[in-house]
């Protein structure tokens, strides 16, 4: 199984990135997809959740109308579009698949399999 995040970079506030995960080694487009992030000192923290056909979506409050995930079940990649970044974005971003179904958690523990992280940094 992997994983493999990228898009992470350095963004002025305000500004925008578009995350990748490329993913391989389980049927992608019959699971769960996530994307959580950990800001230095910090614990992991869903940012949001997409069901196998892309219907269903959750978002944290904190993100709610600047960030979108996505999903290209033909070439098993899953993306989170970022608008409007702001400091505390700063942050490793993680593509993650849930062990369950509409799980929106914050505990490592509920995620069986992670990329290896972009890192997302935003500053000016």
């Amino acid at each position: 199984v992997q994983l493999q995040a990228s898009g992470g970079g350095l963004v002025q506030p305000g500004g925008s990135l578009r995350l990748s995960c490329v993913v391989s080694g389980f049927p992608f487009e019959n699971n769960w997809m996530s994307w959580v992030r950990q800001a230095p000192g910090k614990g992991i923290e869903f940012i949001a959740t997409i069901d196998a056909l892309g219907d269903i979506i959750y978002y944290t409050d904190s993100v709610k109308g600047r960030f979108t995930i996505s999903r290209d079940n033909t070439k098993y990649i899953l993306h989170l579009s970022m608008d409007s970044l702001k400091p505390e974005d700063t942050a490793l971003y993680y593509c993650a698949r849930p062990k369950k179904a509409y799980s929106r958690s914050n505990s490592r523990s509920d995620y069986d399999f992670w990329g290896q992280g972009t890192q997302v940094t935003v500053s000016s």
